[in-house]
């Protein structure tokens, strides 16, 4: 019986390379795509033809602001040009691979990195927040490395906005989700109340991996005929137009929860930690059964990103046959497939000979793997769906060779009347009553509250290697059981700061970065930054931007420490309004022992507590003029690198002999919040007086200025002489206050302040707003 003829189709026909090159007039929606026409011409003289609609894909997934940096790019080869070799000695893999690797002694290797999902954690908070971590988590694993902490640095609109309760609720479920499902450790972060971030919320997050040296990966296609294998998850339609489009966009004020050129489809990636729990274990056995000659995960522009870089960063070309990938949703075209941001998938490149074991490894881990193209002799990238070329690319011009912008950017106008308008002028407590009240004050403000109802929420200490986590400065992890070796980390970031001076706040945030590292007796080694500002095309945000790097770069090279990579998130702004500018810094250190780790807080009853550091009136920022005064304006606190790293050497030498029973950096708040905290933080009080300093100064100035370089340690009445010896011999400025114990704070000149009373102002604040 002879079969019917097939119906016709309705379908257009499949938009190929030799169909692109017969129809160069057809219209294509480059614009709605986000790319500009001059982009557009580009792509076209590159190809010597129109784009295919598979090409037109890629092309504006890698190259949107968020996959090629094309506004920034020419501010960050900042950082390499301030970089010394000296810098580098330690760095196994820096700026340019999936993530930062650094050398921790004993061969051991550290990796690290902070990144943002931003806009999709506005759209749908959860899911946007736990695939942020899913993400950070995958170019960790991406490195050779296993995933043992995550962090992560939370910015919303005012705590009694009404979508701040559908935002931080949200975020919160999805980052502790992800990482509890993950077992990973959440150590560390902060928590950012300001009307800014109302309708740009920040989600960065930050992952830390430990691996041996020799099991150091890198993203590269080598060897032609090695097989290019797929693995992880099916690919669907989420994410399609996620990270990539929609983290290259301003929203619109009239509708913040879509980005105009993305409507038709989900632009926020659904994660499935279990699977990538799964994908982890498999990775590790795959990098231990040394089967992977180069891998790349697949987060951002999804397959467009990892078979353009591999082959970009490799010595060939690479076929790849779409028809191979396994799938979730039917009927997807050439371009969906290559833009969809599905989560949990890796690529890696494998010798022929391995590709049996391997797939031996993925089929035990039950984790879905699929040969989808091979490594070819020549220089392009070429693509097949449906038996026909949809894609026949030069690899690099859509991986690394996108746009680069020279934004104009010039100081905005309204930047001098700012700093022109300090709280100097604001009166100040004088009474005891006065002061003490205004501590209470900032206690039980959401900008200084206990973060519990956040950090409750995450499993801080799952694997068994956490030494210490939120709420002290620093998150300490083990790295190796035999040695006690381990890694100290904080992120921090001052908007407020960086709002008054750009260069000044990102050069702060470094230095409460590894002031907090330093606390807990750690020795900063190196930095990541996540750089979150509004729109590139706003001069003003440029100008803002530039100063930032130039500041973090600077600052770097003064205090010895590379950059080892990071993140750009711009168009952080609802219509006109932008973010504060917010540069978060993250630092790493290393603890020879973490049993040596300085305790967060005040040492036990009838130690000493001292003030390291210098007090100026330095009030222009701070969260006292903020809560009291609802004021920003003026000038943030003087930089002063060379007592930041005066502060952490002394530091890190005492701790190393066990001399500190305690500390705590001074940041937010001042020395009234570091007393407060670390009383709270160890249920024990403390009777102190209060130094005027050299500039005479008055009480409330001493106890709420934010001056940097400034830390509260306690230590054994045995050992004062010893710290006061080092710190002379240092030239390091040092004052006794007094000593730990007692139910309250007790200040001279000031009510006294029980710490039953504290806590319960200090704890209220989250849960009242939010349970």
């Amino acid at each position: 019986m002879q079969a019917s003829p097939p119906a016709p189709s309705s379908a257009p026909p499949v938009d190929t390379v030799e169909r692109a090159a017969s129809t160069p007039d057809e219209a294509q929606p480059h614009a709605a795509l986000g790319l500009r026409d001059e982009e557009y011409a580009r792509i076209r003289d590159i190809l010597g033809r129109r784009p295919t609609e598979a090409e037109l894909a890629m092309y504006s997934v890698m190259w949107s602001e968020h996959c090629s940096y094309k506004s920034s790019k020419v501010h960050l080869r900042r950082f390499g040009e301030t970089t010394t070799e000296a810098m580098r000695a330690r760095l196994l893999a820096g700026i340019g691979e999936n993530a930062g690797v650094v050398d921790v002694g004993d061969g051991w290797a550290v990796t690290f990195k902070i990144e943002s999902h931003n806009h999709p954690s506005y759209v749908e908070p959860h899911q946007g927040a736990a695939t942020g971590v899913g993400g950070i988590v995958r170019d960790i694993m991406a490195m050779g490395a296993r995933p043992v902490a995550v962090m992560d640095g939370l910015r919303v609109g005012p705590l009694d906005a009404p979508d701040t309760a559908r935002v931080l609720p949200g975020v919160v479920s999805g980052v502790g989700f992800y990482g509890n499902c993950l077992g990973l450790p959440n150590i560390g972060g902060e928590v950012v109340f300001d009307p800014t971030y109302a309708g740009n919320p920040l989600v960065n997050a930050l992952c830390v991996g430990v691996l041996r040296h020799e099991d150091l990966h890198l993203a590269f296609a080598s060897g032609t005929g090695n097989k290019i294998v797929l693995f992880g998850a099916r690919t669907g339609l989420d994410g399609i137009g996620g990270v990539s489009v929609l983290a290259s966009e301003t929203f619109d004020a009239a509708d913040p929860t879509q980005a105009p050129s993305r409507k038709k489809l989900p632009s926020v990636q659904v994660g499935d930690p279990f699977a990538e729990k799964v994908l982890i274990e498999c990775c590790l056995e795959l990098f231990g059964g040394g089967l992977v000659v180069g891998i790349q995960d697949l987060g951002g522009a999804g397959l467009s990103c990892a078979t353009s870089e591999l082959a970009s960063a490799g010595d060939g070309g690479m076929h790849i046959d779409l028809d191979a990938v396994p799938l979730r949703a039917a009927d997807m075209t050439a371009a969906e497939i290559l833009s969809s941001e599905s989560q949990e998938r890796m690529c890696a490149v494998v010798t022929p000979e391995n590709v049996d074991a391997f797939m031996a490894v993925c089929r035990r881990w039950d984790v879905t793997a699929t040969v989808i193209g091979e490594v070819t002799d020549g220089d392009r990238l070429r693509i097949t769906h449906q038996g026909a070329t949809v894609v026949d690319v030069p690899p690099r011009t859509v991986a690394h060779d996108g746009p680069v912008y020279e934004r104009p950017y010039a100081r905005p106008a309204w930047q001098d009347t700012l700093q022109a308008d300090s709280v100097a002028g604001r009166p100040r407590p004088s009474t005891p009553g006065e002061i003490a009240e205004q501590v209470r004050a900032l206690v039980a403000s959401p900008a200084l509250a206990s973060r519990a109802w956040v950090t409750e929420q995450y499993d801080r200490y799952v694997r068994g290697n956490t030494t210490s986590a939120t709420p002290a400065d620093a998150g300490v992890v083990r790295v190796d059981e035999e040695s006690g070796r381990g890694v100290a980390v904080a992120i921090d970031a001052n908007g407020r700061f960086c709002q008054l001076d750009p260069r000044a706040g990102a050069q702060l945030a470094l230095a409460e970065s590894v002031r907090n590292v330093a606390s807990s007796g750690a020795v900063p080694v190196a930095v990541t930054d996540c750089l979150n500002f509004g729109s590139p095309e706003d001069p003003a945000v440029m100008w803002q931007f530039a100063e930032a790097v130039a500041g973090l770069a600077d600052g770097c090279a003064a205090l010895g420490l590379p950059v080892t990579g990071g993140n750009v998130s711009f168009y952080n702004q609802t219509g006109s309004t932008a973010i504060l500018p917010t540069p978060v810094v993250g630092v790493l250190g290393i603890l020879d022992d973490v049993t040596r780790a300085v305790p967060h807080g005040l040492g036990p009853e009838g130690h000493a507590v001292w003030l390291l550091g210098e007090t100026r009136d330095e009030l222009d920022g701070s969260a006292w003029a903020g809560v009291v005064h609802d004021h920003l304006g003026g000038r943030p606190p003087q930089v002063d690198l060379a007592a930041e790293a005066r502060l952490a050497g002394l530091v890190a030498g005492a701790a190393s002999e066990g001399l500190l029973s305690g500390a705590h950096d001074l940041s937010d708040g001042g020395l009234a919040q570091a007393l407060v905290e670390a009383a709270l933080g160890t249920g024990r009080g403390a009777r102190v007086a209060l130094p005027s300093g050299p500039q005479g100064l008055d009480a409330a100035t001493v106890l709420f200025s934010e001056s940097g370089a400034r830390m509260l340690v306690t230590v054994a009445p045995g050992d004062e002489a010893e710290l006061a010896r080092r710190c002379a011999d240092a030239g390091q400025p040092a004052a006794r206050l007094g000593e730990v114990g007692g139910d309250a704070v007790a200040i001279e000149g000031v009510d006294d302040l029980p710490l039953a009373e504290l806590r319960s102002l200090w704890e209220a604040t989250l849960p009242a707003a939010l349970d």
